[in-house]
Formats: structure tokens, sequence, C-alpha cells
């Protein structure tokens, strides 16, 4: 392993599980490489919908403390030590999906003040010093709630940590090209009768695709396919893995992407298609 000391990533996600699936071979990578890797995670999903018949007890509080549970055990698949929760355990609930009444809740994360939260982050931010940061972009990759305040939360921390006199070189979104979707469902559709899932499901449902001339990173974690697919799994509550694919509640099977892509939202874009977050970082290598 060459060890990278300086390099520093810092992910902010919504609930536990977003982290694996979204960027778990990235997280393994960086990790594997001696890069620092810290997440920050802004609620439990205490709302989330348990897919094992024998863990359907869980509710609330208590489903949020198991997923902590899930948490721990998918990071230390992908090798990942530095891991929060904005605020503290229980200081944001999950605010379920866009239009039910749970929005309204004043614990939730949507009903939160983004000023406030984002005060929180940057104190991390300004402990960690990552010059790069990986989060969802303006909709929340899907439109979910929390997702979107997770945007709102840390683009705002960025610009608070720049005030402080930390600014972070380049900021992410987590994305999929539409052309990688389209050829991933099409493997799916075909090895569907081997796949103890439903039906597949649809690219419309899979967040953050955007037409291909978007990608402005591509991560090749294909070597840690094995410690995201195991991080995925730990999450037992939420995700149904079986091979190259998974399925949440819905039983829709999705490919399991080892390739990860990304958007540049700000900063210096280090070649045409980067291969590495931290392209055109000086003191990053």
């Amino acid at each position: 392993m060459t060890e990278q000391p300086d390099r520093r990533l810092l992910l902010v996600h919504a609930h536990p599980d977003d982290e694996s699936i979204n960027n778990g071979a990235t997280m393994a990578r960086y990790a594997a490489e001696g890069a620092r890797v810290t997440l920050v995670t802004c609620t439990l999903g205490e709302l989330g919908e348990v897919i094992p018949p024998g863990l359907r007890h869980l509710t609330g509080a208590a489903l949020g403390e198991h997923r902590r549970g899930e948490l721990t055990a998918a990071l230390r698949e992908l090798g990942v030590e530095d891991f929060r929760l904005l605020g503290g355990v229980g200081r944001y609930q999950d605010s379920g999906m866009m239009g039910l009444p749970e929005n309204d809740d004043p614990a939730c994360f949507w009903q939160a003040d983004v000023d406030q939260a984002a005060a929180l982050l940057t104190e991390v931010i300004l402990e960690v010093r990552p010059q790069v940061l990986v989060t969802y972009d303006d909709n929340g990759g899907y439109g979910h709630p929390d997702h979107i305040q997770a945007h709102r939360v840390a683009t705002r921390a960025v610009d608070l940590a720049a005030e402080a006199g930390l600014r972070i070189e380049k900021v992410y979104w987590n994305r999929v090209p539409r052309t990688v979707g389209e050829q991933a469902f099409s493997r799916l559709r075909t090895d569907l009768p081997g796949l103890p899932f439903t039906k597949a499901g649809v690219l419309d449902d899979v967040p953050g695709v955007v037409d291909d001339e978007r990608i402005t990173t591509e991560i090749d974690g294909t070597a840690y396919a094995a410690a995201k697919s195991a991080a995925m799994t730990a999450h037992a509550t939420q995700i149904d893995v079986s091979g190259a694919y998974f399925a949440l509640s819905n039983e829709l099977a999705q490919p399991l992407f080892t390739t990860e892509y990304y958007e540049l939202a700000r900063g210096e874009r280090g070649s045409m298609r980067e291969t590495d977050l931290f392209a055109g970082i000086e003191d990053a290598s």
C-alpha cells in the first residue's frame, strides 16, 4: 500500500447505507491507499422500510440504533475508521419520503435550520481539513428530503469553512452516466432469471443519472468490488445483495456499480475525464 497521508476525503450522506451504495468502492480504494476517509451521516434512517421479516419489529429509535450498528459493520468492510453522526446520535431524525406527514416533524432533518446544521458540519471540516468533499446534487439525487438537505448543509458548510480560512479544493456530486446505466440494466434483464428478485428495476429509479457529458470523474473500484458488496450486505435491513445486483425493499433489482462516477461541482478539473478525486491538487499526492 502506498501511503497518502496528505489526502483527506470527506463524504456527507443522509442515511446509513447511502455511503455503501453510492461510494463504497471509492471509499474502500482511498482507505486502502492510505488516504484519510471521513464519513458524516446526517440521520440514522429511523423511517427506513425493513426487508427481513425477522427484523420488521424494529421501528423508530430502535431501528435507528440497529442501523447504526449496520453502518459500523459496513465501514469496517470498507476499511473506514472515521465516521460521525451530524451533531451526535439522534440530533436529526429521518424525514421520510417527500410529501409524507413526517416531513413536518420539528425533529426531522428536513426541518433543520441549514445554518445551524452546517455549523456542526463545519466543525468536522475544520478538524479533518479535507481537500475533497462528496455529496449529492441539489435534488439529492432523486428528491428525498434528507438527501436534498444534506446537499444544502454540505454546500453551506463549504462556504462557512472558507470564511474560517479553510478552502475545500474540490466538491463532487454522486452521478451515474446514462449510457453506463442503460448497459447495466440491459445485462440485468438478461441475468434476471437467476436472481432472487421480483423483477428488474428501471434506470429512472437510480439516483443521480445524468447525460454522459456531465461526468467529470470515474473511480475504478473493481479491485474493491467484494468490499463494496460486503458493506452493502451489512446494511441487511435495507439492502438485499445477490452477486452483481441488489434490491431495496421494493424487490426491484438494480446493478451494483463498482466503477463509481462523479460530477465536479466546485474546483479545478484535473483532466478531461479524471480518474482520481484528488487530480490537480498538488499537496495531496
